[in-house]
C-alpha cells in the first residue's frame, strides 16, 4: 500500500512490517498498518511541517520464519521487489526508516540486516537485547523499554500481593528458554520460588493441535495445583495461541477449567485468529498484564471509522483482513463457507479478539515512530548549520539524503507527540516511556474489557517503578473478589517464624512459635526479633508491651508501712533521748555515761529517718545518699556502742586497788573511740564517692514486665567494704561485751549490749544473702527492712531495760538501792 501524494518528486517512503502467520492473520494487527496510514496522513496535511516532502509507506509481511523475514527485509531495501544487493534501484522512493517487527524473533532477524546498512530501524513490539547485542545493533531504536523492567514490575507486583509460590509458562523454544534464564535469578533474588516451569510445544499448523494437547494432558495436573494460584506467562503470541487452545479443549478430555491469576508480558494483547473467536475467554478472566503503554492521539476514532471496502485499493492487507475479521468474501466468487460482504460491516461492530476501536499499544508506538522519524527529518531542516549536505536552497535535499544519516537526528529527538506525552529515547536507544498495568475483564458474549490498575515507570528510582490502584482490581470470578493466595503453605501468623523444611525450596517452611522474649510482629516472618529493651513481649509473643517503670513508692502499701514504721521508730527514739536527758542526774543515767548515751540515742535517730532515703524514685541526690549516709550513721552507733562497753570493762578494772586502768577511764577514751570508729568509715564513704560513687539507672532486664527505678552502687566492692566494716565494729563489740557480761550487772550494760549485737549481727549476716537474691523493689525492701529491724534490736535491747526502770520502777533509781546490790 502507497499513501498517494502531491510531491512525486520528493516522496520519503517509511516502512513497517505486519505480522502473519501462514494463512491466517491475526486481524487485530491490522490496526498498525492503520495507525502508521493515519500518522502519515496526519503528517502530510500539516503544511507547517516538512514543507515541499510528503511522506509516503511502504508495507511488507515478515511473515514468522528467518528466511522469509531476511527477504522481506532486503525487499524493502529495493523498493522494486528486485534483490540486487547493495544497489538502490529506485531514486524516486527512498527508505529512510524501518518500522518492525512487532515478534522480538523478527526484530532480531532485521535487524541483523538493518545494520549492516545503518538503516535506523524502530521497533514497535517488546525487544529485549544484552549489553553487548546494544552496541552490535546500533541501529536499533526500541519504542518499548527492555523487557527486564517488567519482570522487575513483576516481581513488585508478586511481592505486594504476597505470591511467593508460582507457576511459569513460556513456549518450548529459544526465545522462552530465554525468558526462563532471565527471570530465574530475578525470582530467587527476590524470595520467590516456581512451583514448575511448563514449557509449551511450538505449533506450526493447527492440525498439529489435537496432537499438542493429548501431549500436554499428562502434565495438566501441575497446573491444577491448588496451591498455585498465580501463573507468570511469556505472552508471545505463540504461546498464549497454544495455551487458549488448551484451556479451550480441556473440557474436552474432562479436565477441570483452570481458574488462576494469569500475570502476562507486554509481547501480549488480547487478540485472536480468526478461526479463535469460538474460544472461551473466561479462562483469562481477570489477567494482569504489563502493556505497552497507549494513549488515543485526536481523530483516530473519525479516520478508522472511514475504513470500509472502499479504502482497500492499493492495500493488499486489506482484503485478507476484512475477510477474516467478518467471515464474509468481498469477491462475487462462490464459497461455501463464507457469505459475501454486504458492505454494511462496521469496525465497531467486531469484537475486541479481533480488533479494538482504541488505539492499542503497539499501533501507538507506530504511530510515534512515524512522528519519530518525521521530527528527525525536521530537526535536520531547521539545523542547517550542522546539517551541511543535506539541506539546498533552504529545503531538505530528499534525492541525496542517506539512512545512516538519520540516526544522529533520532538520538537527539524531543518532542510532544499530538497527546501531549514527551518523546525522547535514552542512551540505549529505548523509548523513555511506561508500562500500563491492565486488568483484563471478560464477558459473556465473548468480549472484555481493558482497566488501568497501575503503571511500570522504568525511569524512577528502583523499588518504586510500580505503582497500583488494587481496588480497581477485579480476580477470575471464581474467587469472588477475594484476594487469591498463592503460597507453598499459609503464612506463618504473628507470634511465629519460619523454619526450613529440609529437601524443600526456600518458599516451603514449617512455623515455629517465638522464644521466650521474642517476638514477630507480622506474617511471615523470617525470624523472631527481640523487643526494645524497654518492652516485653505479649502472651502470644505477636507485639512488644512497653514496661510499666517502677520503684519503691511513698503511694504504695509496702512504702507506706516502712514510713510509718520509721517516722514511728524515730518518734519513740526521740522520746527515749527526752526521758534520759530529763532524767539525767538519776543513778542509773549517769552510770551509763550520759554524753554516749545521747550520741547513741541521736544516731539511732537518725538511722530510722535515714531509711526514708530509700523510698521514692532514685535520683542522682537520693542514691548519692542513702548508703553513705546509712554507713556514717551506723558507724557512729556502733562505736558509741562499743564505747559503751569499752567503757564498762575499764570501769570495773579501775576498781581494783593499785590498777594502771585508772587513768584511761574517763569521757576522752570514749569519745576517742566513737571519733576514730567513725572516721575510718568516713574515709571509706569518701574513697567511694571519689572513685565510683553510686547513681541512678533504670533496670530493664531484672523483671520481665517492669523497668526497675534503682540505684546503681557503682563499685559493689566499695559497698561490702562499708557493709563489712559494719559488720567488724558490730563484731568487736559483740566480743567484749560478752566477755563482760558476767560483771556486777547495776553497773553492767554488757548484758544488753550482748543481746543488742547479737540481734544485729543477726539482721545483717542475712541481709547479704537476702539482697543478693531479690530484684526490684524487694532489694530496697530488704535494706530499709534491715535498718529499721536492726536500730529497733539496738533500741529496745539497750535501753528497755533502763527507761522500765526509770519510767515505772522510780524506786530502784536510787543510790543507796544501787550501792545495797554492789
Amino acid at each position: 500500500m502507497a499513501k498517494k501524494t502531491t510531491e512525486t518528486e520528493n516522496v520519503q517512503s517509511i516502512s513497517i512490517t505486519c505480522l502473519q502467520y501462514e494463512i491466517q492473520s491475526v486481524t487485530k494487527n491490522y490496526q498498525h498498518i492503520l495507525a502508521l496510514a493515519f500518522a502519515v496522513q496526519e503528517l502530510n496535511e500539516n503544511p507547517n511541517f516538512l514543507p515541499n516532502v510528503s511522506l509516503g509507506i511502504y508495507i511488507l509481511n515478515s511473515y514468522s520464519l528467518g528466511r522469509m523475514t531476511f527477504k522481506a527485509t532486503l525487499s524493502l531495501l529495493s523498493p522494486q521487489q528486485k534483490l540486487v544487493l547493495n544497489f538502490s534501484c529506485d531514486n524516486r522512493q527512498k527508505v529512510i526508516a524501518i518500522i518492525g517487527g512487532l515478534l522480538s524473533e523478527t526484530s532480531a532477524h532485521m535487524a541483523s540486516i538493518l545494520n549492516i546498512y545503518k538503516t535506523p530501524q524502530l521497533t514497535h513490539g517488546t525487544f529485549s537485547l544484552a549489553q553487548g547485542d546494544k552496541q552490535q545493533f546500533s541501529s536499533l531504536y526500541q519504542m518499548v523499554p527492555d523487557d527486564t523492567h517488567q519482570y522487575r514490575g513483576v516481581v513488585q507486583l508478586l511481592n505486594h500481593f504476597g505470591w511467593t509460590w508460582i507457576g511459569l509458562l513460556a513456549m518450548d523454544d529459544e526465545n522462552g528458554s530465554q525468558f526462563v534464564q532471565r527471570i530465574l535469578p530475578i525470582l530467587s533474588e527476590n524470595r520467590i520460588c516456581l512451583a514448575f516451569t511448563h514449557k509449551l510445544i511450538k505449533v506450526a499448523y493447527i492440525r498439529e493441535m489435537v496432537e499438542l494437547i493429548l501431549k500436554q494432558v499428562e502434565q495438566y495436573p501441575f497446573l491444577m495445583d491448588r496451591k498455585t494460584n498465580v501463573f507468570f506467562v511469556h505472552g508471545e503470541p505463540p504461546t498464549m495461541m497454544v495455551l487458549r487452545f488448551i484451556l479451550y479443549l480441556a473440557p474436552v478430555f474432562l479436565l477441570p477449567p483452570l481458574c488462576k491469576v494469569w500475570i502476562i508480558t507486554s509481547h501480549w494483547d488480547f487478540e485472536s485468529y480468526s478461526i479463535q473467536r469460538i474460544l472461551d475467554t473466561d479462562s483469562l478472566d481477570g489477567a494482569l498484564s504489563f502493556t505497552v503503554h497507549s494513549n488515543q492521539p485526536p481523530g483516530f476514532q473519525e479516520f478508522l471509522q472511514t475504513i470500509g471496502p472502499s479504502w482497500y485499493a492499493g492495500d493488499g492487507f486489506f482484503q485478507n483482513f476484512w475477510e477474516q475479521a467478518f467471515s464474509c468474501s468481498l469477491t462475487h466468487e462462490q464459497d461455501d463457507m463464507k457469505k459475501t460482504c454486504s458492505g454494511k460491516e462496521k469496525l465497531e461492530h467486531l469484537p475486541g479478539p479481533l480488533f479494538e476501536m482504541q488505539m492499542t499499544g503497539q499501533s501507538y508506538n507506530v504511530y510515534n515512530a512515524v512522528y519519530a522519524v518525521a521530527h528527525a527529518l525536521q530537526y535536520a531542516h531547521r539545523h542547517k548549520s550542522i546539517c551541511r549536505g543535506l539541506v539546498k536552497d533552504g529545503r531538505l535535499d530528499v534525492e541525496h539524503i542517506q539512512p545512516w544519516q538519520l540516526h544522529n537526528f533520532l538520538r537527539r529527538i524531543l518532542f510532544n507527540n499530538s497527546v501531549g506525552e514527551t518523546l525522547k529515547f535514552n542512551q540505549d536507544g529505548e523509548l523513555v516511556t511506561i508500562f500500563d498495568l491492565t486488568n483484563w475483564v471478560t464477558f459473556s458474549n465473548g468480549s472484555f474489557a481493558r482497566v488501568k490498575v497501575g503503571q511500570l515507570d522504568p525511569h524512577i528510582p528502583s523499588g518504586k517503578e510500580l505503582t497500583l490502584v488494587e481496588d480497581n482490581i477485579v480476580w477470575h470470578r471464581s474467587f469472588n473478589q477475594v484476594l487469591p493466595i498463592s503460597v507453598c503453605n499459609d503464612l506463618c501468623q504473628p507470634g511465629y517464624s519460619k523454619t526450613k523444611k529440609e529437601g524443600n525450596k526456600f518458599c516451603c517452611y514449617d512455623c515455629t512459635p517465638c522464644p521466650e522474649g521474642m517476638i514477630s510482629e507480622q506474617k511471615d516472618m523470617d525470624a523472631c526479633v527481640k523487643c526494645p529493651d524497654d518492652h516485653y513481649p505479649s502472651e502470644g509473643h505477636d507485639e512488644c508491651i512497653p514496661k510499666v517503670p517502677t520503684y519503691l513508692s511513698y503511694k504504695e502499701t509496702l512504702g507506706i508501712i516502712f514510713l510509718i514504721l520509721s517516722v514511728a521508730f524515730s518518734l519513740v527514739t526521740a522520746w527515749v533521748l527526752g526521758a534520759f536527758v530529763k532524767y539525767r542526774n538519776t543513778p542509773i543515767v549517769k552510770a551509763n555515761n550520759q554524753s554516749l548515751t545521747y550520741i547513741l540515742l541521736f544516731s539511732l535517730l537518725l538511722c530510722f529517718l535515714s531509711s526514708l532515703l530509700f523510698i521514692g524514685e532514685p535520683g542522682k541526690v537520693t542514691c548519692l545518699l542513702r548508703q553513705i549516709t546509712f554507713g556514717l550513721i551506723f558507724s557512729v552507733a556502733l562505736s558509741s556502742v562499743l564505747a559503751k562497753t569499752i567503757t564498762v570493762v575499764l570501769a570495773f578494772m579501775a576498781t581494783k586497788p593499785g590498777s594502771h586502768w585508772r587513768r584511761w577511764v574517763g569521757k576522752k577514751l570514749a569519745h576517742s573511740i566513737v571519733l576514730s570508729g567513725s572516721l575510718i568509715q568516713a574515709l571509706i564513704c569518701i574513697l567511694w564517692v571519689c572513685t565510683s560513687p553510686p547513681f541512678p539507672q533504670m533496670n530493664m532486664h531484672s523483671q520481665p514486665k517492669r523497668i526497675i527505678l534503682e540505684c546503681n552502687e557503682g563499685s559493689a566492692m566499695m559497698f561490702y567494704f562499708v557493709l563489712g566494716y559494719l559488720g567488724f565494729l558490730a563484731s568487736v563489740s559483740f566480743t567484749v561485751a560478752f566477755l563482760a557480761r558476767k560483771l556486777p550487772s547495776s553497773f553492767n550494760e554488757a548484758k544488753f549490749i550482748t543481746f543488742s549485737m547479737l540481734v544485729f549481727c543477726s539482721v545483717w549476716f542475712s541481709f547479704i544473702p537476702t539482697y543478693l537474691s531479690s530484684k526490684g523493689k524487694s532489694t530496697v525492701a530488704v535494706e530499709i527492712f534491715s535498718i529499721l529491724s536492726s536500730g529497733v534490736g539496738l533500741l529496745g535491747c539497750i535501753f528497755f531495760p533502763k527507761c522500765y526502770i526509770i519510767l515505772l520502777r522510780p524506786e530502784m533509781n536510787l543510790r543507796e538501792q544501787i550501792i545495797r546490790k554492789m
